[in-house]
C-alpha cells in the first residue's frame, strides 16, 4: 500500500474536497502539512455537509487519526471554534482523533491585525488577495525565528521571554502604523489561558508518522491551496506564504521523502483563481461568466467570486514537474457540457517570443498572452458519468488531449460533486 500526497495543480479551488474525502475513507492517517485556516474543504459524508478550514478531512470519519503537521500555522482559537462547530454537528473530536505537531507555529491576534492593516493600506491593483487571517505574518515570524510555537505553551516559565522577543519586532511595526502596541503581560495571560485547551492535542508528529509508516498504515498527506500559490514556484508575489508543492509534505510533517509514494494532482477541467495576480487564460466575457455560474465558483472560506478561464495546459504541465505528480484527478468536467467549442492554452507569447513555461518574473507573467488550441465541444451531458462509455466522444477526446499536453495520465475523473459520480482509472493507494 502506498502513502499518497494530494496537491492542487492550479491556483487552488480545484475540487479537492470530494477527492480527498474519497481517499480519506481508505487512509488510516490524514495529515495537513501546510497552510492555515485560509484553506477550505467541503465534505459530504453520510448526507451531512462539513466545511473545514484547518482540520484534516479525515477528522469527520470515525477510526481515522487526523494530524496537523509543523508546516501548518495554527490559530488556537480558530481550532477550538472549528472543533465546536463539528461537535454541534455531532462529530466530537478529542485528542484520541487529532494530534498536532509540537513545533507548529501559532497565529496570534496580532498576526491577524497586521495582515488586515497591510492589505487595507495597499492600493487595490497591488493587493495579494489575502484572507486577512494572519497566515503570512505568522510564517514571517517562523522564518524570523521569533514565532511562539505550540510547545512553548507547555513551558510557562520561559514563555514571557519569548513573547518579549516577538513583541520587540511587532510593536516597532505597530508604532510605525500608528496603532496601539501589544502589552506583553496581557498576551502571556491569553496564551496561558488557552494552553490547557490545546496542549492535550500536542504530539511528536515526526515520531508518530514514522511509527505509523513502519506499521504499514496508509497515510494521506493533504495539501491546501494549489501549487501555483507556492511561495517559491507560484505566481510570486501573488502567492500564499507556504510551500504548497508536494515536497512540502515531507518538511511540513517530519517524515522522510522516501515515504511519499504517490502524488495526486487535483486538476479542474478549466482554470480559476481567487484574488489578485496574473491569469493568462482569464475570460472576462460571457463565457467566463457562464463558467463561474455553472461551476458555482465562490470561495469556501471567503465567499469571493473566482475568476474563470480556459484550461491552461502550460501551468499544469509545469506543476506536474515541480510536484512530481504521478496522476491527476480531473474535476468539474460536467461544467464544460453544452459549449460548442472549447479552448486549451498550449503556450504563451511574451514580448513577441513564444514560450512553453510560466516565466518567473511577475511583469512577464502579466504580459503572457495565451496561445490556444480549439477543440470541438459536446452537447450531451457528462454529469453523473461513471464509466468512459457514459461520456460523449468529444469529452473523451478532450480528456485525452489534456493528458497529452500536461504529460500526465488521468487517475480519477470526477463528473459531479456527488461521491459516486467518479470514473476511477487508478487508485493512488495501490501504486
Amino acid at each position: 500500500m502506498a502513502n499518497v500526497v494530494v496537491v492542487g495543480s492550479q491556483w487552488g479551488d480545484e475540487g479537492k474536497g470530494k477527492i480527498v474525502d474519497w481517499l480519506s475513507e481508505q487512509a488510516d492517517v490524514v495529515v495537513r502539512f501546510q497552510g492555515g485556516h485560509n484553506a477550505g474543504h467541503t465534505l459530504v459524508v453520510g448526507g451531512n455537509t462539513y466545511k473545514l478550514s484547518l482540520l484534516p478531512s479525515g477528522v469527520v470519519r470515525p477510526g481515522k487519526l487526523s494530524v496537523i503537521g509543523n508546516g501548518v500555522v495554527l490559530d488556537p482559537q480558530a481550532l477550538l471554534d472549528e472543533l465546536a462547530r463539528l461537535a454541534a454537528q455531532g462529530v466530537v473530536v478529542g485528542p484520541e482523533r487529532l494530534r498536532i505537531a509540537e513545533n507548529t507555529p501559532l497565529i496570534l491576534p496580532l498576526h491577524r491585525e497586521l495582515d488586515a492593516l497591510r492589505e487595507n493600506a495597499t492600493v487595490e491593483s497591488a493587493r495579494i488577495g489575502t484572507t486577512k487571517r494572519g497566515i503570512g505574518p505568522a510564517y514571517e515570524d517562523k522564518v524570523g525565528r521569533r514565532a511562539i510555537r505550540l510547545v512553548d505553551l507547555a513551558e510557562p516559565a520561559t514563555l514571557p521571554g519569548k513573547v518579549e522577543r516577538l513583541l520587540a519586532h511587532h510593536n516597532l511595526i505597530r508604532r510605525g502604523l500608528g496603532v496601539p502596541e501589544v502589552d506583553a503581560t496581557t498576551l502571556v495571560c491569553e496564551l496561558n489561558a488557552i494552553a490547557p485547551k490545546v496542549l492535550p492535542f500536542m504530539d511528536r508528529v515526526w515520531d508518530l508518522l514514522d511509527r505509523a509508516r513502519r506499521e504499514g498504515k496508509k497515510i494521506l498527506f493533504e495539501g491546501a491551496q494549489g501549487a501555483l500559490l507556492d511561495i517559491d514556484h507560484g505566481t510570486y508575489p501573488f502567492v500564499t506564504s507556504s510551500n504548497t508543492v508536494a515536497g512540502a509534505a515531507s518538511s511540513g510533517s517530519g517524515i522522510g521523502p522516501g515515504a511519499l509514494d504517490y502524488v495526486l494532482g487535483i486538476t479542474k477541467a478549466y482554470t480559476t483563481r481567487v484574488g489578485g495576480g496574473p491569469f493568462p487564460t482569464e475570460l472576462t466575457d460571457a463565457v467566463g461568466k457562464t463558467l463561474g455560474e455553472k461551476g458555482r465558483e465562490f470561495g469556501v472560506v471567503t465567499g469571493r467570486a473566482r475568476r474563470c478561464g480556459w484550461f491552461d495546459a502550460v501551468l499544469v504541465r509545469q506543476t506536474v514537474r515541480t510536484c512530481g505528480i504521478h496522476g491527476i484527478a480531473l474535476t468539474k468536467l460536467d461544467v464544460l457540457d453544452g459549449f460548442t467549442e472549447l479552448k486549451v492554452c498550449v503556450g504563451y507569447k511574451v514580448d513577441g517570443k513564444q514560450i512553453d513555461y510560466l516565466p518567473a518574473e511577475s511583469g512577464a507573467q502579466a504580459r503572457a498572452e495565451p496561445i490556444y488550441e480549439t477543440m470541438e465541444g459536446w452537447q450531451d451531458s457528462t454529469a453523473g458519468a461513471r464509466s468512459w462509455a457514459d461520456l460523449p466522444a468529444e469529452a473523451v477526446k478532450y480528456v485525452r488531449r489534456v493528458e497529452e499536453l500536461i504529460g500526465c495520465p488521468v487517475a480519477v475523473l470526477s463528473t459531479s460533486p456527488e461521491r459516486d459520480d467518479t470514473i476511477l482509472v487508478h487508485n493512488p493507494f495501490l501504486a
